[in-house]
């Protein structure tokens, strides 16, 4: 079996760092493919970014899916905002998971309810419309940023994990939650240490949507075609994006 992990940020670290932590948790026998765009933002923090992040991801499942190899069994989008998730889906019939709702569904199967601690402040309305996308309003009672640089969790280290573990203790304490989820694929190296220090389940999207996505590609599912998820209309692209038409 074959994973794409599409980090949609540019920054070669961090892609390395997710790669590393899918691998973690992935099935012998499974071989993760991880990427990221050939242009946008080198972190995620905010609408404007996040807007060429999904262009990125088309890309990305567009080039997997062309290339000589064949398509992949499963795509994983690690970023919390879970960009150009849709688009992914058209794109592929393998199954795509983005990592905030892969990371909600695990966590509302662990607590009756959970709270998000993330990195930028400004993120955290991003994450609020997710859930309710997927239809989390019930189980999310809260969303905490720590205003913590996406790129600064490349070289996390204690003071760092202190500030993460106080936000989290906070977001327990005053959302009466069971469990916490990490806002963001750069924290899943944390998530072992977390959930010692806390004693609760403390759930990385990027773990959470790599086992789901290998369940669901062993089950014989892919994405749906009929609807909104059709395969995207022939038509000629232009300028940058002409050889992604289809």
């Amino acid at each position: 079996m074959k994973l794409l992990i599409v980090n949609p940020n540019t920054s070669s670290a961090m892609t390395d760092g997710i790669a590393q932590a899918a691998r973690e948790v992935a099935a012998a026998g499974t071989q993760i493919v991880a990427v990221n765009p050939s242009f946008g933002p080198l972190s995620i923090e905010g609408q404007y970014d996040e807007a060429f992040a999904a262009a990125g991801v088309a890309e990305q499942v567009r080039l997997a899916c062309s290339g000589a190899e064949g398509q992949p069994d499963g795509v994983v989008i690690a970023c919390f905002g879970d960009p150009g998730l849709d688009a992914a889906r058209e794109a592929t019939d393998a199954p795509v998971l983005g990592i905030a709702e892969a990371a909600f569904h695990a966590a509302s199967m662990l607590a009756t309810g959970f709270s998000v601690v993330t990195t930028m402040t400004r993120t955290c309305i991003i994450a609020e419309h997710l859930v309710h996308k997927y239809g989390f309003e019930r189980r999310c009672r809260g969303i905490h940023g720590t205003d913590i640089p996406v790129l600064a969790l490349e070289s996390a280290g204690p003071e760092m994990l202190a500030q993460i573990e106080a936000a989290s203790r906070e977001a327990l304490r005053r959302d009466r939650s069971g469990a916490i989820v990490l806002g963001c694929a750069g924290m899943a190296a944390l998530t072992r240490e977390l959930q010692q220090r806390l004693g609760v389940p403390v759930i990385d999207g990027v773990s959470a949507a790599v086992k789901f996505a290998e369940s669901l590609a062993a089950l014989g599912l892919r994405t749906s075609k009929h609807g909104d998820y059709a395969t995207p209309l022939p038509k000629r692209y232009t300028g940058w994006a002409q050889r992604f038409g289809w």
